[in-house]
């Protein structure tokens, strides 16, 4: 049975249109006649959604009880008895109720493409699984449902729904999304214009890599080698020499000129032995180009020119950006150089950009010898030199007139064929040796014209010459073959070196690894594959490339790694030579692993202990500070309503004052721990405006007695940028926290200043201060000094007074008073306005 296929609405908020543009393709199919139903779709009390849904056939829903309620979830059981063409699921990444069959949605959408139906479903792009940091990293909210990036990946189609930021915050304005009682916490909380920005470049990102995705495909499947330009990916040239800094910028300021331009640099070392590139210098170069965004390349190719051109056509690059060479003018007897090559190879699809750099001409030393491997070339000019040199050195010595001598014939014939063994190795040397033998002794061993040699002594040193000649072929074959292991093995030891390196700093992701194997070894796939035991299916933990195997008995090349694992390669069989190199791969890849995963139970566990932490002080905080003015207002309350006692006017008042104060202490304690959980979230929306402090600092200071607060701020100062109700809650908190460890005798002070382009507020108190290793530790939560406060709190009025300073764009430091005490100073911007008043004033609490 052939598999459904899935197609998938991607949105990048809630309330895009997901569920519509869905519900709009299902009316389109059943006009054409397809057998659509509605598996499981929710239309969240939205009016026109739930209008879509009209004249489609609707598969009854199960109903799961849990917990003493009842909920709904889709029958997967009803939707496979019916069996439709397609079927339609919303909210792919959802988890099912306790009790059904799968824990995800996805999961049932699985059966039913395994089932042979066609489904169309919906997901948005902060439930992606791998996104889950990112997003919560913009949102201040993370995902508990998410799915696999391979299930979406895996899907046939993939529809994004886009819409401004600014077209859905007026839908949701309007009421289209949520009801109205929501509207204003989802607009200035999810839906900020920053946040819905943010989330729509992501998923326009990941849909573009989609695409990326699909195209590579399509080229590799119809083995197009020409470069669709559909984006602009620059490739640099690397030698490993210090100019390859400036290329990488150059190319940079290149990508920059183009929407969604990359930057590939590449380095090329030859298989006979790496180039003289300093393996330090490679190091700082690919930080540099990671740093800008680009990604680096570690090819190994014979032939660099055309290596290069391969790479850059593999990627569909449009543009490689290469520096003028550093050969001085002699050095250019040796070829014309990797530029001019590549530049005259190029086509008409792939430009090239020859950049200038203070290295050019300086030189670059002597060139890679060429002996190490012996190429094509090589062998058919050992053969033109070892079998047509012996013929035309006779024909040039027969017209001499006199002869030169024998001896000096096979002088001449003997460098002709150590000549040969240079060039083309042992055979054609073998062959330059018979051919000259031959000649010799036909046309200068006496008789002349005949194989007869009358002198025995001539014969003797025919015999001599082969001898030599193929001593001497020998030798150079050897030398070569020792030449080109050697050079094969430094190759292979600075290829591990590097990734080594890479991947004990941690600058290696399991994926980036895969494409690193994938590229030196010339392949079309690579993946990891896992499995728990012998008789376990296997699992791919990650992959690179079009169509990776799925189990190793389908690769063309597989290296075990342990028990229940192994490295799967697709595109060709490696020689044995090769798969050292790779089982080094393999270990390393295994390695990455281990790490990606411990490193996501370390954060997992650092998660849960930075929960605990919070809990305990949160339950710290509930037994003492909260239990405290509970216990009084209790205490008051009981006494009021007692019957036994007649109370006098002045003792209810008391009972009553005592209620209210212990109701301003609980309020200010849950105020406090919803505004940390405010900062925490990153949902405090500040609006700033131009304010006087002479206007917010008074109504900040109702919460203290009486005659414990000195004001100092002149009218002269200039307006601030705050928000006056967050500038109104941190002032509050610094002089709650003064008067609370200052001396009784002893006001606070509260003053202001002009410096520059900024204000600063001050709270002086006169108490016992804080130590210097202790200034910063008390601005994070549930810290109090020496942990035996005057008064309640839990804590976190510090805490809260930072994170709203720094939220309105200030700054909170503690410093020392002079002659004792601690000193809070909130440093503010200016405003443009600067409302100049001569008379200044100092007001004092009574």
């Amino acid at each position: 049975m052939a598999r459904g296929k899935l197609r998938i609405y991607l949105g990048a908020a809630p309330g895009v249109g997901k569920t519509y543009a869905m519900l709009s393709e299902a009316h389109r199919r059943v006009e054409r006649g397809t057998d659509c139903v509605v598996a499981f779709v929710e239309h969240h009390n939205r009016p026109r959604t739930e209008v879509m849904l009209r004249g489609l056939e609707e598969i009854p829903r199960k109903e799961l009880e849990y917990r003493g309620s009842v909920f709904t979830e889709m029958d997967i059981d009803a939707v496979l008895a019916r069996r439709p063409q397609v079927a339609l699921v919303d909210e792919l990444p959802h988890t099912n109720i306790p009790g059904s069959r799968n824990a995800k949605r996805w999961q049932d959408v699985e059966e039913l493409l395994a089932a042979g139906i066609d489904v169309v479903s919906t997901v948005n792009i902060q439930h992606l699984e791998s996104l889950g940091d990112v997003v919560e990293s913009i949102t201040g909210i993370r995902q508990q449902e998410t799915v696999p990036d391979e299930v979406v990946r895996r899907a046939d189609q993939i529809e994004l729904v886009d819409m401004s930021p600014q077209a859905l915050r007026r839908r949701m304005a309007h009421g289209n999304i949520y009801k109205s009682d929501k509207v204003d916490a989802a607009l200035s909380n999810y839906f900020r214009p920053g946040n819905l920005t943010a989330l729509r470049e992501l998923a326009l990102l990941w849909v573009a890599d989609r695409v990326d995705e699909y195209l590579n495909e399509y080229r590799s499947e119809h083995r197009v080698s020409k470069i669709w330009g559909s984006r602009e990916r620059i490739v640099v040239g690397l030698t490993g020499g210090p100019e390859g800094r400036t290329l990488i910028r150059r190319a940079a300021r290149l990508a920059e000129k183009g929407a969604g331009g990359e930057v590939l640099a590449v380095y090329i070392s030859r298989s006979d032995g790496l180039t003289s590139g300093s393996p330090k210098e490679l190091a700082v170069q690919r930080t540099l180009v990671e740093d800008l965004g680009g990604t680096f390349h570690h090819v190994v190719g014979d032939d660099i020119p055309a290596s290069l051109l391969d790479f850059a056509r593999g990627v569909n690059a449009t543009q490689i950006v290469l520096g003028v060479s550093r050969r001085k003018p002699w050095q250019y007897v040796f070829g014309p150089g990797v530029g001019a090559t590549v530049a005259r190879e190029s086509g008409p699809d792939l430009d090239v950009h020859l950049i200038t750099h203070a290295e050019a001409g300086k030189g670059r030393g002597l060139p890679v010898p060429r002996t190490a491997r012996l190429g094509r070339v090589r062998i058919i000019w050992g053969w033109v030199v070892g079998v047509l040199g012996p013929a035309l050195l006779t024909f040039f010595l027969t017209g001499l007139s006199p002869e030169v001598g024998l001896a000096n014939d096979m002088l001449l014939f003997l460098a002709l064929t150590v000549a040969a063994a240079l060039l083309g190795g042992l055979v054609p040397s073998l062959a330059s040796a018979v051919v000259g033998s031959l000649l010799l002794n036909w046309f200068f061993t006496p008789p002349v014209h005949t194989l007869t040699i009358a002198d025995p002594k001539n014969i003797v040193a025919i015999v001599i010459f082969v001898g030599v000649a193929v001593s001497v072929a020998s030798v150079v074959d050897l030398a070569a073959r020792r030449t080109h292991q050697a050079a094969r093995l430094r190759a292979e030891s600075e290829i591990l070196s590097f990734l080594a390196g890479s991947v004990l700093r941690g600058e290696t992701s399991l994926e980036a690894l895969l494409e690193r194997v994938r590229e030196t070894f010339g392949m079309e796939s690579v993946a990891l594959l896992e499995r728990e035991s012998e008789v376990a299916p296997w699992t791919c933990a990650g992959s690179v490339g079009p169509r990776p195997c799925r189990c190793p008995e389908d690769a063309d090349v597989d290296m075990p790694v342990g028990d229940h694992m192994a490295l799967a390669l697709t595109g060709r069989v490696l020689p044995a030579e090769d798969r050292r190199v790779l089982a080094a791969f393999a270990a390393q890849a295994a390695v990455v692993l281990d790490r990606r995963r411990l490193q996501e139970e370390a954060e997992q566990a650092r998660t849960l202990a930075e929960g605990n932490r919070i809990r305990t002080a949160l339950l710290a905080a509930v037994s003492h500070d909260l239990r405290t003015p509970l216990a009084g207002i209790k205490a008051s309350v009981s006494s009021l309503r007692s019957d036994d006692v007649e109370w006098s006017d002045q003792d209810r008042a008391e009972l009553l004052e005592a209620i209210e104060e212990g109701a301003d202490r609980l309020d200010h304690v849950v105020g406090n721990l919803l505004d940390m959980s405010r900062l925490q979230t990153g949902t405090v929306t500040p609006i700033v405006r131009e304010i006087d402090l002479d206007e917010v600092v008074p109504m900040a200071l109702g919460g203290v007695p009486e005659d414990s607060v000195e004001l100092d701020i002149p009218e002269t100062l200039p307006m601030v940028l705050v928000d006056k109700g967050l500038l109104e809650r941190v002032v509050a908190n610094l002089v709650e926290n003064a008067v609370k460890y200052s001396p009784q005798d002893q006001p606070v002070l509260v003053s202001a200043s002009a410096l520059g382009d900024r204000v600063e507020l001050r709270v002086v108190d006169r108490g016992p201060g804080v130590p210097d290793e202790g200034k910063e530790r008390i601005f994070e939560p549930f810290q109090r000094y020496g942990d035996a406060p005057r008064g309640a709190g839990v804590g976190l009025g510090l805490a809260v007074a930072r994170g709203f300073t720094e939220a309105v764009g200030g700054t909170l430091n503690a410093e020392d008073t002079p002659g004792g005490g601690l000193t809070m100073v909130v440093t503010l911007r200016v405003g443009e306005e600067r409302a100049v008043r001569p008379v200044p004033s100092t007001i004092a609490m009574t």
